[in-house]
């Protein structure tokens, strides 16, 4: 699992087509610090199928900061 708490925007250094997984936003808090969680689930050729594969926590700024880029971008 990982906080990010600083974020940069960089253009992709190549396109490749990733693969598509399934996820869960979670919102919550630790030590009154709000966070936004996303949770993705392997394909179904994984090993373990439907265990966690990544779990990103981001701050309210990164938060912002994603919208604010996200805006521009779409």
């Amino acid at each position: 699992m990982a906080t990010i708490r600083r974020i940069n925007s960089e253009a992709p250094s190549r396109d490749s087509k990733h693969s598509e997984v399934e996820a869960i936003l979670r919102a919550g808090a630790t030590n009154g610090e709000k966070f936004l969680q996303i949770d993705t689930y392997g394909s179904s050729e994984r090993q373990i199928e439907g265990k966690i594969s990544q779990s990103i926590r981001l701050t309210k700024e990164v938060f912002e900061y994603i919208k604010k880029e996200g805006e521009r971008h779409f």
